[in-house]
């Protein structure tokens, strides 16, 4: 995700290719021709809709991480101590943070097609979901500093559900509680996210993404989407599988214990990638009419081609729900066939926004 808004000329410029490729170039329409009432208000609705149930989550993760904070201080965070006198009610409010988490992560993956995709509101995506650190990518890091209730900045730490779950996971020593290795299930191995967070980092955390997401609805509230920033959402975010499918690829779900990553450890990519392209199925829907008007025949294609692709990329996710390890090769090769035709789709949106003078953003 840390490299979509860089990567948009050059995908614009590759589906374009493959659009000439695939037909002759059309020509254009003027807009006046071609001008029709659109209804896009199901677009801000669907938006809006899921922001407000993402924000009673990240409430909640605030909730129980500001609890998780308390029980801390209270025993002046020596974790040890703390694990050994109270080991159920800290193990109960880590867990009740994990299950908010991860009820509000798909929440925003499935807003975040059309936030990521819309220029206005790109930079929630970056701050929420997309940023690297600046170790990591000073080019796409976060643009904020976090800073704890002790008083430490930790400087462009990377976006807010990255920094979240590898607190609640850890999977980050420098945000994860030293000198303790709790047994959450008491069967005497410490195994993967048997850990407790550093409250300091999971509170800042936690408070910035609750914080983030409110202005984030705020900003989704004023916003009035118009076909450009439609057809922008879906030429920018369509083909950005192989992106995703990397991420999958690298992540624990593919390399186990061996993974580099931090992140996207307690929910597969694949999930995450399906609920993208639903809000991008949400999104064409909305111009479909205005598709049809000009080419009937293409309009379905493009709505038969996101269906295809989101069923694609749920049989390999059910596959790995079922028990399959993939590996890297595979990863690389599924990847690959989403991306095909990911460009594919894209090509023939990108095709008929430029036949109905519909300006896409990059």
């Amino acid at each position: 995700m840390t490299m979509k808004r860089c990567m948009i000329g050059m995908l614009i410029l590759t589906v374009a290719l493959a659009a000439c490729a695939s037909a002759s170039t059309p020509t254009p329409i003027p807009a006046s021709a071609t001008a029709s009432q659109v209804d896009l208000s199901g677009i801000k609705m669907y938006l809006l809709e899921k922001g407000n149930e993402l924000k009673t989550n990240t409430a909640s993760v605030k909730a129980a991480s500001d609890k998780y904070y308390e029980l801390a201080n209270a025993a002046n965070f020596d974790y040890a101590a703390l694990w050994a006198s109270n080991p159920g009610e800290v193990k109960q409010t880590v867990e009740d943070a994990r299950a908010a988490w991860m009820k509000s992560s798909p929440l925003y993956e499935q807003i975040e097609g059309i936030i990521a995709g819309t220029p206005s509101l790109a930079e929630y995506d970056v701050i929420l979901d997309a940023g690297a650190s600046g170790a990591e990518d000073p080019e796409g890091a976060v643009p904020f500093d976090l800073t704890l209730p002790d008083g430490r900045v930790l400087p462009k730490p990377g976006n807010l559900f990255g920094v979240t779950e590898s607190t609640l996971w850890g999977t980050y020593p420098e945000f994860t509680a030293s000198g303790v290795q709790p047994d959450f299930d008491g069967d005497g191995p410490i195994e993967f996210g048997e850990a407790l967070p550093d409250a300091n980092v999971l509170k800042a955390a936690a408070d910035a993404l609750d914080g983030y997401t409110a202005d984030m609805l705020a900003a989704a509230q004023a916003w009035q989407p118009t076909e450009s920033d439609a057809f922008t959402a879906l030429v920018v975010m369509v083909p950005t599988m192989s992106e995703y499918f990397d991420s999958w690829k690298n992540s624990r779900f593919v390399l186990g214990d061996a993974s580099p990553q931090r992140d996207f450890v307690a929910i597969s990519r694949l999930s995450d990638i399906q609920d993208i392209l639903g809000s991008l199925q949400v999104v064409y829907q909305s111009v479909s009419p205005r598709v049809k008007t000009v080419d009937a025949a293409q309009d379905q294609q493009i709505a038969d081609g996101l269906t295809d692709l989101k069923a694609f990329v749920a049989d390999v996710y059910q596959q790995e729900q079922g028990g399959k390890r993939f590996t890297p090769e595979e990863a690389d090769l599924l990847g690959a066939e989403a991306q095909n035709r990911a460009t594919s789709i894209t090509g023939q949106i990108s095709q008929v926004a430029a036949l109905l003078n519909i300006k896409v953003e990059e």
